[in-house]
């Protein structure tokens, strides 16, 4: 029989809350819109069972990232991680990385664990919520040593391109969770973002294009070739790969 929620229950009362940073609201232009889509069985099992060890509400306290994956490896920030296949798969060939993956989606936060819990990843933790929030409150200086942002909304509309996430003050955020060294990856199937993209990583002071000729770097293969991706490589789409290192303080 199904479950009817009272008015104010949690949808999953071990799992992610449905807004974990309420008390830090602030008039900001957001680059994400939750999506409540429906959570197959399997997912809702997969958040019961193992937010409690693999989840992370960001709230705004303080995360100490060895604590949370119980050892001092390097952590890479994913921005934006879909259902999580790839995210899994690159977790899955580099047991030796962490990554701390962040989204609002909760299928997709519910399929990601089940995934790491499936392949037995120990190496992936699963956050929900606000990115800015987590970069700006809750990690300390120079504690990430990767930063990867896979095709994130377009904002194709140009009254929505102040939506999109790669923007001079969110590179201003980032360069300062980055150690030197730490490299940003970012992909999209946009063309018009993946120039804006490259004009804004290449104008910021503490990034440096990993290419030579300053444009677009060949797909690594390290990123998997996703479903999404493969069916837009179908329809004509160009992928760009940018590949941008974080230079040390007074560098540039």
């Amino acid at each position: 029989m199904r479950h009817s929620r009272a008015k104010g229950e949690p949808r999953f009362p071990d799992g992610p809350k449905a807004d974990p940073a309420g008390s830090h609201f602030e008039r900001r232009i957001r680059s994400f819109q939750p999506r409540r889509s429906r959570v197959t069985a399997g997912q809702a099992d997969a958040l019961q069972r193992l937010w409690s060890r693999w989840g992370l509400d960001i709230d705004g306290h303080h995360v100490d990232l060895a604590e949370l994956f119980g050892n001092d490896r390097p952590v890479v920030l994913e921005i934006g991680f879909g259902m999580g296949e790839a995210t899994a798969q690159m977790a899955a060939a580099d047991p030796g990385t962490n990554i701390l993956a962040v989204d609002v989606h909760t299928p997709g936060q519910g399929n990601l664990l089940n995934l790491a819990d499936h392949n037995g990843l120990t190496n992936v933790r699963v956050a929900n919520g606000d990115a800015i929030i987590l970069l700006r409150e809750m990690l300390a200086a120079d504690a990430l040593d990767g930063l990867r942002v896979y095709f994130p909304d377009p904002w194709p509309k140009k009254r929505h391109h102040k939506r999109r996430l790669i923007q001079p003050e969110f590179l201003d955020l980032a360069a300062t969770r980055l150690r030197p060294g730490a490299i940003v990856h970012c992909a999209t199937d946009w063309e018009p973002y993946a120039e804006q993209m490259l004009e804004v990583l290449t104008a910021h002071p503490r990034f440096e294009n990993t290419r030579a000729d300053g444009g677009f770097a060949p797909r690594p293969g390290f990123r998997p070739l996703t479903r999404f991706e493969g069916q837009g490589l179908d329809k004509g789409h160009v992928v760009n790969d940018l590949l941008f290192r974080r230079v040390p303080h007074g560098d540039r």
